[in-house]
């Protein structure tokens, strides 16, 4: 049923300054004022809703302030590179030090984790096809050690 992002809301405290930052991401302004604006992620299909002002900035959970946005397995592997290239700087994901891709072969993905001037939670995700001799592997593997294990099956 579900087939990709329609839409998703971040509060921000600087409206210009996100506006900025998600078309660094290379998102298209859809539609603003002076407290909300949204962009296109798909044309026409999906979109991100930026909201400023204190009424919305009430606590949140961080789960509640996340976008995965869907990108190539191409495209993650060099997701670093492009990240500092428009001058944004990835983060650990959980527990973890490393910004680092990586692979969770057990939800057939793989992410990069980054957060926007408000500290909301970004991810580019990709889907990983995941043989059926990987299947039983439950840590995240780094796309080095993932590949490896891909060329020795």
């Amino acid at each position: 049923m579900i087939k990709g992002l329609y839409e998703s809301h971040l509060p921000v405290k600087h409206l210009s300054t996100s506006i900025n930052f998600y078309e660094k991401l290379g998102l298209k302004l859809a539609w603003r004022n002076d407290k909300i604006a949204f962009f296109w992620i798909e044309e026409g299909r999906s979109w991100l809703g930026l909201w400023e002002g204190k009424e919305y900035q009430a606590p949140y959970h961080p789960s509640l302030r996340h976008i995965a946005f869907e990108v190539s397995y191409d495209d993650l592997k060099a997701s670093l590179k492009w990240l500092d290239s428009i001058q944004i700087d990835a983060v650990p994901f959980g527990s973890s030090n490393s910004i680092e891709p990586f692979v969770r072969p057990y939800q057939n993905n793989a992410s990069v984790y980054f957060q926007d001037p408000d500290g909301n939670s970004l991810e580019l995700m990709c889907y990983v096809e995941v043989p059926d001799f990987l299947q039983h592997m439950t840590d995240k593997l780094s796309f080095e050690e993932w590949e490896k294990l891909l060329n020795e099956g």
